[in-house]
């Protein structure tokens, strides 16, 4: 069994390493402390370390000095019988020299799935000369829990598919020059690539039907690999269904009990509380997330109805029915993503008279920063409704600038309450700073 762990190590230093497009990922290497970088299956976590793999090389890193392993192969099975610290033993064996004489990286991808990694790299961290870097498609890596078993030797990253500016690049679309009536069109003609196929680097270059089968696919291998199987659930279809049904409401607003009513008109003999936990493994897995209403009152945060979106907007036309799904549930879906790359604390806001604003989200916890979403603003009613829902919430939340992001339209707003700025997607997208 350890003969293939010793052929896998060898192996993987001659392989030929697949970089891919580079990602805007604010990762850095600290002595003494492990990288972790977390996210939703098939994001590019893989392409990355290969990546970093590849820029040690051209510093002059030998191969020998670089281990790397993909705990989905499944000729590394045989380590759930003999313990993770075989890895160490196998490539200490093989290279005896570098033992504590050299620095030796170790590439740790999909590690999770191993029941007790956390104490293996704390001990590695501790009694080797090494590196470490590691990728898992579960937030529980970057847990507080997680920390303190490793007793404060990691760093965490988050990775999500590509943004616009990633897709960008992808496709080798220069945006740094300035923004001219040229370079505009270039940028409108590529936010409707994105816009149709989402973030995914797989998909980029895929035909719509072969999109749509490979989303279908990721669907499956989240909620079967990444829920089912990790959890040991007894209830595989109840899953199933809750996943769609969420889906399918994209963008809106949701209840544990109204979910817990949608499973049991099926026929699910499942308990609140299982559904509950359901949600919880969902968005663990990075595919779903839920925002709460912003209220100073924790209490009273939870108590309201959460709203729920998609790790990829492109992802939810591939598999949700298309019945309840619209364009501008998508619009608000992408929105969400890209503010969530920049925080985790986002919330919806509600007015004192009621109104709603999509979005505040907290920028180093104090930062607030609001965003209503609109696919158009061309009747006048909504234009109305959704510029006196943001000038309500500025003055409230004592906001001098508020961002209004619509399909095509670009204003400026200078009103009493402060600045509204109108954009279009692909701008917001863009723009490095709003």
């Amino acid at each position: 069994m350890l003969e293939d762990l010793r052929e896998i190590l060898l192996d993987n230093q001659e392989v030929s390493l697949f970089t891919g497009t580079a990602r805007n990922v604010p990762w850095e290497s600290v002595p003494g402390k492990a990288s972790i970088c977390a996210g939703v299956r098939r994001s590019g976590k893989s392409t990355f370390l290969h990546q970093i793999i590849q820029r040690l090389k051209l510093v002059g890193v030998p191969p020998q000095n670089i281990a790397y392993l993909n705990f989905f192969d499944d000729r590394l099975h045989c380590l759930r019988e003999v313990g993770l610290g075989a890895v160490t033993d196998t490539f200490y064996s093989i290279y005896p020299e570098k033992k504590n004489a050299e620095t030796v990286y170790f590439f740790f991808d999909e590690i999770q799935s191993f029941s007790g990694w956390e104490l293996f790299i704390e001990r590695l961290m501790r009694t080797e000369k090494c590196e470490i870097f590691i990728t898992g498609s579960s937030a529980q890596m970057l847990s507080r829990e997680i920390a303190t078993q490793m007793r404060g030797r990691s760093l965490s990253w988050e990775m999500f598919p590509f943004s616009f500016s990633e897709f960008l690049d992808s496709k080798e679309i220069d945006r740094s020059s300035p923004l001219t009536s040229k370079k505009r069109l270039f940028l409108q003609k590529a936010f409707e690539d994105y816009w149709k196929c989402g973030g995914f680097p797989e998909v980029t270059q895929a035909t719509d039907p072969l999109r749509v089968k490979i989303h279908q696919e990721y669907f499956q291998t989240i909620l079967y690999r990444d829920v089912v199987e990790r959890h040991d659930l007894s209830h595989p279809k109840a899953l199933k269904d809750l996943a769609y049904k969420l889906l399918d409401n994209a963008a809106s607003l949701y209840t544990v009990n109204s979910l817990y009513g949608y499973l049991k008109s099926l026929d699910h003999k499942i308990q609140k509380s299982t559904v509950s936990q359901y949600l919880e493994y969902l968005e663990d897995s990075y595919f779903l997330f839920s925002v709460r209403l912003f209220d100073a009152s924790l209490s009273k945060s939870n108590a309201n109805p959460k709203k729920i979106y998609c790790i990829d907007h492109s992802l939810v036309t591939s598999i949700a029915s298309g019945i309840l799904v619209n364009s501008g549930h998508l619009l608000e879906n992408l929105v969400f993503i890209e503010l969530r790359r920049k925080s985790a604390d986002i919330f919806y806001y509600r007015t004192a008279s009621g109104k709603e604003v999509d979005f505040i989200s907290l920028e180093n916890r104090k930062q607030k920063r609001l965003v209503q979403v609109c696919e158009s603003l061309a009747a006048e009613k909504t234009r109305k409704r959704e510029i006196a829902a943001l000038q309500e919430a500025m003055t409230e939340l004592q906001l001098k600038e508020g961002f209004l992001v619509t399909r095509n339209e670009t204003e400026t707003l200078e009103t009493p309450q402060g600045r509204i700025r109108i954009l279009p997607a692909w701008q917001f997208l863009w723009e490095d700073k709003f």
